[in-house]
C-alpha cells in the first residue's frame, strides 16, 4: 500500500475512533439518567442501564426518522464498541469471581446447596422442556443449523442462573442484608453463580468442538487449567500480592491483576471454552487478604473502571435487542419462557426453604430474590450470541425475560420489616460482603 493510501485511511480511521468515543459518552449520559430513574421506583440501576442500552437501539430509536443507532453507532464502529464492552466485561467477571466469599455458605451450607440445586434443577429441567417447543423456530441461525442439544441446554443454562450482584444490591437497597432471607439468598446465589459459570463453560465447549474427539479435548484441556489455577497460579499471585503490598506498590499490582485476568481469558477462548470464564476463574484464585488494603487499592479502582465501561456492554447488547421485530407467535414464545423462568426459580427455591423450617412469606421472598437474573443473564445471552446460538428474535425475547424477572423482585418483596423479625448467625459476614458488591451493576 502506498503513503497516500495510508494517508487517506489514518483520517478514516480517526474519525471512527472519534464516533465510538462520542457514542460512549452519549451511553454514559443516558445511563446515568435511566439508572437514577430506576432507582426512584424501587429498581436496581442496573435496569435502567440495560433499558438505555435498549432504547438506544432500534426497539426505541430506530423508530425515529433519520436511522440514528447507524448515526450514533455506525456498522464499522460497533467492533470498536464491543472491543471495549469486553475489556470492561473480562474486569467484571474477574471482581465476581474475587468477590466470592466462601464464608457467606458457612451459617447456611445445608440449606443454601438445597435451595440452590433445587432451583438450578428445576429451571433448567423446565428450561429444555421449553426449548423442545421453541426449537423448530430458531434452529436456524444465521444459516447455521443449531443442534438441539446445544439449544436445549444453552436455554436450561440460561433460565438457571441468577445474578449475585444484582441480588446484594436489592437486598441492601430494601434493608433486607440483616435478614435470615436476605443471608441464605446471598449463600444460594453464590453457588448459583459458580453452578451457572460451569454450566455456560460446558455449553461453549459443545458449540465451538467439530466432534465427540473435539469435546473431550476441549473438556480435558479445560480441566488442566483448571488444576493450574488452583495448583500453580493461585500460590504464586498470594506471593505477589504479599511482594507487592509490603511495599505498598499498588499500582503494579493492578496493573498486573488486569493483564493476568485478560492472559487467562485469552487462554480459555484458546482451549475453547469463553473467554469470561478465564476472568472469573482469575478472579476466583485471586488471594482476598491483606481485605482493607486491597479494598481500597484495587477493588475500589477496578469497580470505578466497571461504572465507565459495562454501560458499553449495554449499548452492544441493545443494539442486538429490536422488539418491533417480535411478532404473535414470539410473544406467545415470550409468555411460555416467563413462565417456565419465574417457575422454575420460585418454586425451586420455595420447596426447599419450606421444607427447612422458612414460614410463607420468607419462602416467597427467597423465591423472588432467586429468580433475579440481571447483568449476569447478559453475559449469558450475549456469550450465546458470539457463539451463534440465539437469533435476534430468541435473543430480544431473552433479554425481555432478563428485564422482567430482575424488576419483579423490588415490587413484590415484602417489606423489610415484615421480614427482620428472624436473624442469623453469620449476619455481620453476609452484610459485609453484600456491602462490598452493592456498588457494582
Amino acid at each position: 500500500m502506498n503513503s497516500v493510501a495510508l494517508t487517506s485511511l489514518a483520517p478514516h480511521a480517526d474519525l471512527q475512533v472519534a464516533t465510538m468515543l462520542a457514542g460512549i459518552a452519549f451511553v454514559l449520559l443516558v445511563g446515568v439518567l435511566l439508572g437514577s430513574l430506576a432507582k426512584r421506583v424501587r429498581q436496581p440501576r442496573v435496569i435502567g442501564e440495560i433499558l438505555a442500552g435498549i432504547a438506544l437501539g432500534p426497539s426505541l430509536l430506530g423508530l425515529l426518522p433519520g436511522d440514528l443507532p447507524h448515526k450514533l453507532f455506525p456498522t464499522d464502529v460497533r467492533p470498536l464498541l464491543s472491543a471495549v464492552s469486553n475489556v470492561g466485561l473480562m474486569l467484571f467477571m474477574f471482581m465476581v469471581g474475587w468477590e466470592f466469599e466462601k464464608r457467606i455458605l458457612r451459617p447456611h451450607r445445608g440449606v443454601a446447596a438445597a435451595v440452590s440445586v433445587s432451583s438450578i434443577a428445576l429451571a433448567f429441567g423446565l428450561g429444555v422442556a421449553v426449548a423442545a417447543l421453541l426449537y423448530p423456530h430458531h434452529k436456524v441461525v444465521a444459516g447455521h443449523h443449531i443442534s438441539f442439544a446445544t439449544f436445549s441446554t444453552f436455554m436450561g443454562a440460561a433460565m438457571s442462573v441468577t445474578a449475585f450482584p444484582v441480588l446484594a444490591r436489592i437486598l441492601t437497597d430494601n434493608r433486607l442484608t440483616h435478614s435470615r432471607v436476605g443471608t441464605l439468598a446471598l449463600a444460594s446465589a453464590a453457588v448459583d453463580d459458580i453452578l451457572a459459570w460451569c454450566m455456560l463453560a460446558y455449553v461453549s465447549a459443545l458449540v465451538t468442538s467439530s466432534g465427540p474427539g473435539d469435546l473431550l479435548q476441549v473438556l480435558g484441556l479445560s480441566a488442566a487449567y483448571v488444576l493450574g489455577m488452583f495448583w500453580i497460579v493461585r500460590p504464586l499471585l498470594a506471593v505477589v500480592v504479599r511482594y507487592f503490598s509490603d511495599r505498598q506498590q499498588w499500582q503494579y499490582l493492578l496493573v498486573g491483576m488486569a493483564a493476568g485476568t485478560f492472559l487467562s481469558s485469552y487462554l480459555t477462548t484458546w482451549i475453547g471454552i469463553h473467554g469470561i470464564f478465564g476472568a472469573f476463574l482469575f478472579g476466583f484464585v485471586m488471594p482476598r487478604e491483606p481485605a482493607l488494603q486491597l479494598a481500597e487499592h484495587l477493588r475500589k479502582p477496578l469497580n470505578n473502571i466497571s461504572v465507565v465501561l459495562m454501560p458499553v456492554f449495554f449499548i452492544v447488547t441493545g443494539l442486538g435487542v429490536d422488539i418491533n421485530g417480535l411478532h404473535a407467535r414470539q410473544y406467545m414464545e415470550l409468555g411460555a419462557i416467563l413462565v417456565v423462568a419465574c417457575a422454575g426459580k420460585l418454586l425451586g427455591a420455595m420447596i426447599p426453604a419450606r421444607i427447612f423450617g422458612l414460614g410463607w412469606r420468607e419462602s416467597r421472598a427467597l423465591g423472588l430474590l432467586m429468580n433475579t437474573r440481571g447483568l449476569t443473564e447478559l453475559i449469558i445471552l450475549n456469550t450465546a450470541v458470539q457463539l451463534g446460538v440465539l437469533d435476534t428474535q430468541m435473543f430480544t425475547m431473552m433479554v425481555i425475560m432478563a428485564l422482567v424477572t430482575t424488576a419483579l423482585a423490588g415490587p413484590l418483596l415484602p417489606r423489610s420489616t415484615e421480614l427482620m423479625a428472624t436473624t442469623t448467625v453469620g449476619v455481620e459476614v453476609a452484610e459485609a460482603d453484600a456491602v462490598a458488591v452493592k456498588g457494582r451493576p
